[in-house]
């Protein structure tokens, strides 16, 4: 028995992903995927290792897809494509979780806890959700190789970590650096930039803000401040963070900056006081108008307070005078503390002119302080808890939020009783809400601080302007995220902050010696073996907790017999040189670092695969999305510029962020979050990526609405379905199995002969866009054929060819076309829908044979044949579409339906081209939009009434000063002038008397309906359709509603397409005629060996069917 093509009553996306998962699996469908390409050219790619300690989100699913999609478009296209799996296993994350489901602090670590138990329960938490990503990894379809991941806890990948840091160590590129850092208290750990630059990192708050007094102290150098001041003097600074007034050391002014002196009264205290601040800011704190004001009648709680000025002076000025410690809670025990400075960073921007200094709490403030000698003064501790020193303040967090105990709304803010207090020691000028942008910790969600640490740095800036240029070799998608928000991260490199005061991570590998003279920076553990093996000697050690590893052995048994984590390596001493015991630095190194390495980490390089490395490196591709910019996109490029002088990716894809339906970012707090699992096991994988590409650029962020995943299962699938539907049911009817030989594409019909031309201009179109990785353009590329050329064009106006009776040469180059388009389609759309295009793949294939491949991604992309492609037959067919569409959209206007026929189109044609490309196509347009004739008129036949205006998106770039006069001018254009425009294709005017040559894509002329026509444009395009309804026209339109519902009684009856039928009708004395006159044409449509006239049917059978809104009558159909 002949091999029929598989049909369904449904379609159901979701079981198909699981049955052609399952036989992917049970197949090895992916293994041999990339089997079947050994010794082909290899396409890397570089997978971003997620955290497997949280479960996946549909962000996930979109990053995932843009992955898989170029993996397996490279993979068709000759290429083998390897894709190794990894999980990033230290860090904050998973510490953070850890911590909250122990129920423990920072602080607890080492103390309730071992760090050897609590380092046990990170490695078993990161992999807490493992199944589960694997899980929608397999039903999401995205291939990568799970079996063999790497996994940035593994000694291997360790050992290559300590490799490339021992690389930066010699070329001097790893120093200890005593500066001030992003902190966070409620991770207890510094911060690197790029984690403090990470998407969202920077929150708007609304905080409690202060001008402080700082009372200058009289002496020799202050006496001229003092000269027509019968007040203390004060210079007044602004501050957003009161919490650090009692480290403040100095003040700095503006070396050129101009400094005024006033007279007025603490609004406060209503004391009178003499104030210095910026001469551009005092408008700002002393209207002009409240200098009219006389200073002896003020009185206490006045609102107009008045002032007079007494004097200005020059920031250089002011240099070196002294002023009372504001808040005197301890004094500092190094420089020279409480003085004026000058500072190239002070402004009158903001503020007062006068910067409050406090050297320990930011970076600006320690540079001007170091550079003139100021002490510091540390009163916050690494909790973010003031000091015992502070008095009533002691242990008081500085920011609410570090509080364990913190719910937010309460008032416990040490900001505002620091205010309290200096307004009641006539040391606060004035005290207001201030709105800004403030850090956060990424990975807690609360206010960084900057803090003092000594903390171990990559010296980036070294290396910055090779940064830069090798940037600007790599194909960034979009390119703008490549030189806006990457290559402005660049011009702006600080060196890389790699400490972390933390426990579950890579251990720095740097021992030093007590007095830091001596240190040794370890690159392997074969290194750390032999020198363990000296310290032994040296009476530092007692045995060698390495003892059992075999150097040279990279079997997976013998690095499991050990582990390089802490606390294990603090336990390790070595011997300097000079015989001096050498303790490890107790810092981890930034998280980054680890995912940043993986490139080499992942092949253990350079212990081994140093050839496969060569190959693998750099990546062709790499994806994720806009939030690892500064974090993973940046750390692999900082270390391959580093150490390789190469950039680590050729190209880029960096995804936007998926947004709930309304555009608000997804949480479960807001109950907004949509479970990928849910989502996939409703819609099915296909529809869920499909949608996902098509609906924005990946780069730009996705509104996500599940109802857009429903319509495009609707849309895209249901109608590549219903085609693919249609071709099998008269397939399997007529037993085509593609058997016979291809017919000459040159002897098939022009539809066959277009929709072929289409077919290979969307290959070329597709091929293009996926390789310059814009999957968007690609999906819709398809989506547009197959909806307007192969569904709604090509299919519905070849019906007749499939299902009348012969097997004709016709016939066969119909089902060759259509086979090929489907077929075709499959292909082009497999990297974006894998698993129902493997089923269309399969269902075709397997009665064809036409390809021995047992899967769609086993075979090779389409190749685009330029022979078939006729640009001249796509742009008249084209002109078919579109006069089609407008006059189907006139007929909808009127509400007459497209079986009803219609006596005459009228297109109005200025060049013979135009005219020789409709009539080419005439025939087709009448048949498709059932209308008698078309002819073709000149504007002298006054039948249009055209109107003309300007096109101001084309005008304005090019004529953007004379833009107004031009639009006067075209506005009054008369309908000679507008058919002289149309009928050239240009037109030339003068302008205050220069000549301007407009074309038509300047204006926009359209034309309006006049009596019995209805006229409808696009573009230049005019079609005018009479409306008149003959009586003959009538009859045949009652025919054709007939023939439609004999149709859809036969589907209703389940008959064979191919069963004849008998037709008994009942009288009814408006279709009397209609039936007579178009007896012959109802019975061949609907294969009717007779028609017969009945004045009652008396049928069980029997339907009521209605012909127009008037007429009713009741019809039975028999098989004959």
């Amino acid at each position: 028995m002949k091999a029929k093509y598989p049909e369904y009553k449904k379609l159901d996306l979701t079981q198909i992903a699981k049955e052609v998962q399952e036989w992917w699996e049970q197949n090895s469908v992916f293994e041999k995927s990339v089997d079947n390409r050994n010794g082909k050219t290899p396409y890397v790619f570089y997978e971003g290792p997620p955290s497997a300690n949280g479960m996946p989100g549909i962000h996930h699913v979109m990053a995932r897809s843009i992955k898989d999609i170029f993996c397996r478009y490279k993979t068709l296209k000759g290429f083998q494509v390897k894709r190794k799996a990894g999980w990033d296993t230290h860090g904050l994350p998973i510490e953070m979780g850890v911590e909250k489901s122990l129920g423990i602090t920072k602080e607890d670590i080492g103390k309730t806890i071992s760090i050897a138990d609590y380092n046990k329960a990170c490695r078993k938490d990161v992999m807490k959700f493992k199944d589960k990503w694997d899980d929608i990894t397999k039903k999401m379809g995205y291939w990568v190789d799970l079996t063999d991941p790497y996994i940035t806890f593994d000694n291997k990948y360790i050992e290559t970590v300590w490799y490339l840091l021992g690389q930066l160590y010699q070329k001097g590129l790893l120093y200890k650096g005593y500066s001030i850092q992003p902190y966070s208290p409620a991770a207890g750990t510094g911060l690197s930039s790029h984690e403090l630059n990470l998407p969202g990192c920077y929150k708007n708050v609304k905080d409690s803000t202060v001008i402080a007094q700082f009372k200058v102290i009289r002496n020799e150098k202050s006496e001229f401040l003092f000269k027509q001041a019968d007040t203390e003097v004060f210079f007044i600074a602004w501050t957003t963070t009161p919490w650090t007034l009692p480290s403040n050391t100095a003040l700095a002014v503006g070396k050129n900056i101009e400094y005024v002196k006033i007279k007025s009264y603490n609004a406060y205290t209503n004391l009178p006081i003499t104030v210095i601040l910026g001469k551009d800011l005092q408008e700002k704190y002393f209207p002009a108008k409240n200098a009219e004001l006389k200073m002896e009648e003020y009185q206490a709680g006045q609102k107009n307070i008045p002032f007079q000025i007494v004097e200005t002076y020059k920031g250089i000025n002011l240099e070196g005078i002294r002023y009372e410690q504001l808040l005197p809670y301890a004094q500092p025990t190094d420089g020279d503390a409480f003085r004026v400075v000058c500072g190239d960073f002070v402004t009158t921007e903001d503020g007062t002119g006068i910067v409050h200094i406090a050297p320990s709490f930011g970076a600006d403030d320690y540079k001007v302080a170091k550079l003139n000698g100021i002490g510091s003064l540390t009163l916050v501790n690494k909790q973010g808890r003031f000091v015992k020193e502070m008095g009533e303040f002691a242990d008081r967090f500085v920011k609410s939020e570090y509080d364990p105990n913190f719910v937010a709304g309460t008032d416990n803010n040490v900001d505002i009783d620091i205010i309290v207090k200096l307004k009641k020691e006539n040391r606060a000028f004035k005290t207001e809400k201030y709105e800004h942008s403030y850090p956060h910790c990424w990975r807690t969600d609360k206010p960084i601080l900057y803090y003092p640490l000594d903390s171990w740095f990559i010296k980036t800036t070294a290396f910055k302007e090779r940064m830069i240029a090798l940037n600007k070799t790599i194909n960034w998608k979009p390119e703008s995220t490549g030189t806006g928000r990457f290559g402005n991260w660049l011009e702006n490199l600080v060196d890389w902050n790699l400490s972390r005061s933390r426990y579950w991570g890579v251990p720095i590998p740097i021992w030093t010696s007590d007095d830091k003279s001596e240190q040794v920076c370890i690159s392997s553990v074969g290194q750390l073996k032999a020198e363990i093996e000296k310290s032994i000697k040296a009476g530092f050690m007692k045995t060698n907790p390495l003892e059992v590893f075999t150097v040279n052995d990279f079997s997976p048994y013998n690095y499991e017999t050990i582990d390089i984590h802490r606390p294990y390596v603090d336990e390790i001493f070595l011997v300097s040189s000079k015989g001096r015991k050498m303790t490890r630095e107790t810092d981890l190194i930034d998280v980054w670092f680890d995912s940043g390495a993986m490139p080499y980490a992942q092949l253990h390089y350079p212990f081994e695969n140093k050839e496969l490395f060569k190959s693998n490196f750099p990546a062709d591709f790499i994806a994720e999305g806009v939030d690892q910019t500064r974090g993973w996109f940046f750390t692999l490029h900082a270390i391959a510029v580093m150490l390789f002088d190469s950039v680590a990716y050729k190209a880029v894809v960096s995804n936007g962020l998926v947004l709930d339906k309304t555009g608000n970012k997804m949480s479960k707090r807001l109950g907004n979050a949509v479970d990928p699992f849910e989502t996939i096991e409703k819609y099915g994988p296909d529809a869920t990526r499909w949608y996902m590409i098509t609906n924005a650029q990946p780069w730009d962020n996705l509104k996500f609405d599940t109802e857009g995943i429903g319509e495009t299962q609707r849309k895209f699938f249901g109608t590549l379905y219903n085609t693919y539907s249609f071709f099998t049911l008269y397939a399997n009817i007529d037993g085509f199995s593609y058997a016979e030989k291809d017919i000459d594409i040159a002897k098939r019909p022009e539809i066959d002969r277009w929709i072929i031309s289409e077919l290979n201009t969307l290959i070329k179109t597709v091929d293009e866009h996926y390789a310059d990785y814009e999957p968007t353009k690609a999906g819709r590329a398809i989506q547009y054929f197959l909806d307007e050329h192969l569904s709604n064009w090509y299919v519905r106006l070849c019906r007749r060819r499939f299902w009348k009776g012969e097997y004709s040469e016709d016939k066969i180059a119909a089902y060759q076309t259509l086979y090929k388009c489907l077929e075709t389609i499959a292909y082009l759309s497999s990297p974006i829908a894998p698993f129902y295009m493997d089923r269309l793949f399969k269902d075709l294939n397997k009665v064809t044979g036409k390809n021995n491949a047992e899967s769609i991604h086993l075979c090779n992309f389409p190749q685009v044949d330029e022979k078939l492609i006729d640009k001249a037959l796509e742009e008249r067919m084209e002109i078919a579409q579109k006069v089609s569409s407008m006059v189907l959209a006139l007929r909808k206007k009127v509400n007459i339906r497209v079986r009803q026929p219609l006596g005459k189109i009228s297109i109005p044609v200025f060049d013979e081209h135009l005219k020789s490309q409709i009539e080419a196509v005439k025939n087709l347009i009448l048949s498709e939009v059932n209308v008698k004739s078309l002819e073709y008129i000149q504007e002298s036949n006054n039948v249009l009434v055209k109107k003309i205006k300007p096109n101001f998106k084309s005008l304005g770039p090019k004529y953007s000063k004379l833009m107004k006069q031009i639009a006067v001018v075209i506005s009054a254009m008369n309908q000679q002038d507008i058919s002289k425009f149309e009928s050239e294709g240009n037109y030339l005017i003068t302008i205050e008397g220069n000549e301007v040559q407009l074309n038509l894509t300047d204006v926009e002329i359209m034309s309006e309906d006049i009596p019995g026509l209805l006229v409808a444009n696009i573009g230049n395009l005019t079609v005018a359709l009479d409306i008149t309804i003959t009586e003959q026209l009538k009859e045949e339109g009652i025919a054709r509603e007939l023939i439609n519902r004999i149709q859809n009684l036969r589907k209703d009856n389940d008959f064979d397409v191919t069963d004849k039928i008998t037709i008994i009708l009942e009288k009814h004395r408006d279709i009397l005629s209609a039936i007579k006159n178009n007896y012959e044409y109802i019975c061949s449509e609907t294969l009717a060996t007779s028609l017969e006239m009945s004045d009652r049917i008396d049928h069980d059978n029997k339907a009521c069917v209605d012909l127009t809104d008037e007429i009713q009558t009741n019809i039975l159909i028999k098989k004959t």
